[in-house]
C-alpha cells in the first residue's frame, strides 16, 4: 500500500511531531507533505522525505507562517496525491483540506479543528481592533475550513475532548485513538523524588497557561523547574520568583532525568491531548491538572494524580497546598500510561484501517 503523511506545517518540536515520527515508524517509506518546512526549528523531520507547497519559497514563510493563513487552502489543495492509496492528514489547521480522488483514501488524524476559528477564538482575538479588523478572513477561513472537514474519508480523534469537538464544529463522528509514548515504559525504573514540581512546555500563554504554575508555585516558595521555550518565555521569567527555574529545551534523555525526580508534573492549560502527562504517568509520576480538555482523558483523579477545577492561581495554590506525592502509587501510574503506548497505538490504528479503509 502506498502511504503519503500530511501535515500542517514542519517548523516546530511538541506532541504532534511525535505523532508523525510514530507513523514512520508504521510507514517508513511515506513521504511528508507540508505547507512550509523548517530545518533549523525541526531537525526530527530529517528522517522523512519532505515535500513543500509553493509557500515554501515566500518571504519569511518557514518563519512567520501566520502572514499567509489566507493562502494555507490554496497551498493544501495544490497537492497531487494520485500515486497514493492511504493520505493520513495530522492537522490541527489546513492539511485536511488536500483534494483527493474516489481510488485514494484520506484518514484525518484530527488533532482539534482549527482552534483560532473554533474553539479558541475568544482567546486569539482577544482585542476588539482586531477581531473587527480580522473578521473577513475569519469569515472566509470559517467558511472553507467547514468545506475542507467534509474531506477526508474517516475521522481520528485523539482525545474525548478533540472527539467532541469534531462533532460540534464538523458534524463529523469519529473514533478515538491516542497518540502514543515515544518512549520504553519498560526502562523507565521510579526514582525517589526531589523536592520539584515540573513543567513541561512550550512557553505561550494563549491556552498552555503555564503563568498559573508559575505565580502559585512563587507565591508559596514551592520549587518549579520549567522545560520548553516559545514567545512568552522572557514575561515568564519576568513574573517568576526565586523559586522558579527555566532548563530549556532539553534531550528526551535529558527530560527523562527531570521526570524520575519531580513531586509531580504540573499541567496548567486546557489540552486537545497533553502528552506530557502521559510522559509523567509512565516514570510512574503524578500529574496535577486543570480539569478539562485531554487531562480528564489521561488522569484517574485520587490514583494518578488531582485536578485543580478552575483555571486559577488560587485554585491550582489549592491543591498544591495539601499536595503529598507519597499518596500516589508509582506502580499505578506507570499501568495507566501503558494505554498510551507506541505497541497500543499501533494495534488500534491497524484495525481501524482494516475496518474502515
Amino acid at each position: 500500500m502506498r502511504v503519503a503523511l500530511v501535515y500542517d506545517r514542519v517548523n516546530k518540536w511538541g506532541g504532534a511531531e511525535r505523532v508523525l515520527l510514530a507513523l514512520h515508524r508504521i510507514f517508513p517509506q511515506a513521504p511528508l507533505f507540508t505547507s512550509v518546512y523548517n530545518p533549523g526549528k525541526a531537525s526530527w523531520a530529517k528522517v522523512f522525505d519532505v515535500k513543500t507547497s509553493f509557500l515554501q519559497n515566500f518571504p519569511s514563510a518557514t518563519t512567520a507562517h501566520e502572514l499567509y493563513a489566507l493562502l494555507m487552502p490554496l497551498a493544501f489543495e495544490s497537492f497531487n496525491f494520485d500515486a497514493y492509496d492511504l493520505v493520513i492528514s495530522v492537522t490541527s489547521e489546513a492539511a485536511k483540506g488536500i483534494i483527493t480522488k474516489p481510488q485514494t483514501k484520506h484518514l484525518c488524524y484530527c488533532l482539534t479543528p482549527t482552534r483560532y476559528l473554533w474553539s479558541g477564538y475568544n482567546d486569539y482575538f482577544k482585542n476588539p481592533a482586531v477581531r473587527l479588523l480580522a473578521r473577513p478572513a475569519v469569515a472566509y477561513l470559517r467558511s472553507w475550513d467547514k468545506v475542507a472537514a467534509q474531506r477526508p474519508d474517516e475521522y481520528v480523534a485523539i482525545s474525548s475532548e478533540v472527539q467532541s469537538r469534531i462533532k460540534k464544529y464538523y458534524g463529523r463522528e469519529s473514533k478515538i485513538i491516542y497518540p502514543p509514548l515515544m518512549i520504553d515504559i519498560q526502562d523507565n525504573k521510579p526514582e525517589a523524588s526531589e523536592d520539584y514540581f515540573l513543567v513541561v512546555s512550550r512557553l505561550t500563554n494563549f491556552y498552555k497557561k503555564v503563568d498559573l504554575a508559575i505565580k502559585a508555585c512563587s507565591q508559596l516558595q514551592l520549587p518549579l523547574k520549567i522545560v520548553g521555550d516559545g514567545a512568552d518565555q522572557k514575561n515568564l521569567q519576568r513574573m517568576a520568583g526565586p523559586t522558579v527555574e527555566f532548563l530549556g529545551n532539553l534531550t528526551d534523555d535529558e527530560l527523562a532525568v527531570y521526570y524520575k525526580k519531580c513531586r509531580a508534573l504540573i499541567f496548567p492549560g486546557r489540552e486537545d491531548f497533553g502528552l506530557t502527562m502521559a510522559e509523567a504517568q509512565a516514570f510512574g509520576k503524578p500529574v496535577i491538572a486543570f480539569k478539562a480538555g485531554g487531562a480528564l482523558d489521561i488522569v484517574e483523579e485520587g490514583l494518578t494524580g488531582e485536578f485543580f477545577a478552575e483555571p486559577t492561581v488560587s485554585s491550582l495554590k489549592g491543591v498544591l497546598k495539601s499536595f503529598d506525592n507519597k499518596r500516589y502509587n508509582m506502580k499505578l501510574c506507570r499501568e495507566n500510561a501503558k494505554r498510551f503506548t507506541f505497541m497500543q497505538f499501533e494495534r488500534n490504528l491497524d484495525s481501524f484501517l482494516n475496518q474502515k479503509i
